[in-house]
């Protein structure tokens, strides 16, 4: 994944999960953890974002033991993850325009 692309609200948020190691379910735990219980992501979503981003070499399946898939995040994954959380850092600076809107 290059930096040109923005992640989709689930890829970062697996990222984010994914600076601890886990499995598909303690990974939706995890996330609905890290944002508040604003996001319940569903299995389907969650192993379908997950293939891509193996595929893309942001993650890694570690271990795979009684149906219990592990999965890491890698060194490239570190990089789109601390790339697109600047990026929305950008975002927000750029959007304080809104709170000077109403002064």
């Amino acid at each position: 994944m290059s930096g040109s692309q923005p992640m989709t609200e689930a890829m970062f948020y697996i990222l984010l999960a994914l600076l601890k190691p886990g499995h598909g379910y303690g990974m939706m735990q995890r996330i609905l953890e890290l944002s508040g219980g604003r996001i319940h992501m569903g299995p389907g979503t969650l192993y379908g974002v997950l293939t891509r981003m193996r595929k893309e070499g942001l993650i890694l399946l570690d271990s795979e033991e009684n149906r219990r898939k592990n999965y890491s995040i890698t060194e490239e994954g570190k990089k789109a993850l601390h790339a697109e959380y600047q990026r929305l850092q950008k975002m927000v600076a750029d959007g304080r325009i809104l709170e000077e809107e109403n002064t």
